[in-house]
């Protein structure tokens, strides 16, 4: 079975939005909301100060969460990545229920998702909270909305890099999760869920080293799930247009 969704029930009108997309809507929407709210009143820099002290963040080092959680995790993302751009070209198992544009769709936005999350991390001043003063480092603390703002560290630490080896996965499930049909979405909704859960555990990973404050997270997977979204759009427009023009 194909799981090409019926793409004029998308993305017409917002009266017309299928059902699942305007519930990723409203969900990225609430996330949006918290995360402002969180930035607002500055529960980032609480946050750590319960987790280290003058001396740094304890597990900065433990060996379960460097070792295993940040350099096994990126490694089997790494693999996972190239699996996918593998299966673009030679589908086996439910990869052969897509269409190659759709099989091309997820390639792009994974790779769109790592590109735009990489490209924000290297024009980023902000460092990592383990380079703060507060905790042994020589930074002081500085918003990430405060841009071209030096706060003395090393920067490039907004958003989160490990868990957008998760995030950037969003972009797998939307062919499923936007189907036409229900088992189809069900493996779509689940996808979604394993993903999100995994970008929020390497989150909580970063954040218990003292590597990335919690709305690092919540922005990368704000970021991710709007550039897979408009991936996605970009596809399903580019679909219609050419059965348009083949008459189809």
């Amino acid at each position: 079975m194909r799981v090409f969704t019926q793409t004029s029930s998308i993305w017409p009108s917002s009266a017309s939005l299928h059902p699942q997309t305007l519930a990723s809507l409203r969900l990225w929407g609430m996330l949006l909301v918290l995360t402002l709210i969180w930035d607002g009143w500055g529960a980032d820099l609480n946050t750590m100060g319960w987790l280290a002290g003058p001396q740094g963040f304890a597990l900065r080092d433990h060996w379960w969460l460097s070792t295993v959680m940040h350099d096994g995790a990126k490694q089997l993302a790494v693999l996972m990545y190239l699996g996918v751009l593998a299966m673009t070209l030679w589908p086996l198992g439910i990869w052969q229920q897509l269409p190659r544009i759709q099989r091309l769709e997820i390639a792009m936005g994974m790779t769109l998702s790592l590109l735009v999350i990489t490209a924000l991390k290297r024009i980023s001043l902000t460092s990592c909270p383990w380079d703060l003063q507060a905790f042994g480092g020589v930074a002081s603390y500085v918003s990430h909305w405060s841009w071209g703002v030096s706060d003395g560290g090393s920067g490039a630490c907004f958003p989160g890099g490990h868990a957008s080896s998760a995030f950037a996965f969003i972009a797998l499930s939307l062919p499923w999760l936007t189907s036409t049909d229900t088992h189809q979405q069900r493996l779509g909704r689940t996808m979604t869920g394993v993903i999100l859960l995994t970008g929020l555990l390497l989150g909580l990973v970063q954040t218990l080293r003292g590597a990335h404050y919690p709305s690092h997270t919540a922005w990368t997977a704000l970021v991710c799930a709007a550039t897979a979204w408009a991936n996605h759009g970009l596809f399903v427009r580019w679909r219609v247009r050419r059965e348009l023009s083949t008459g189809r």
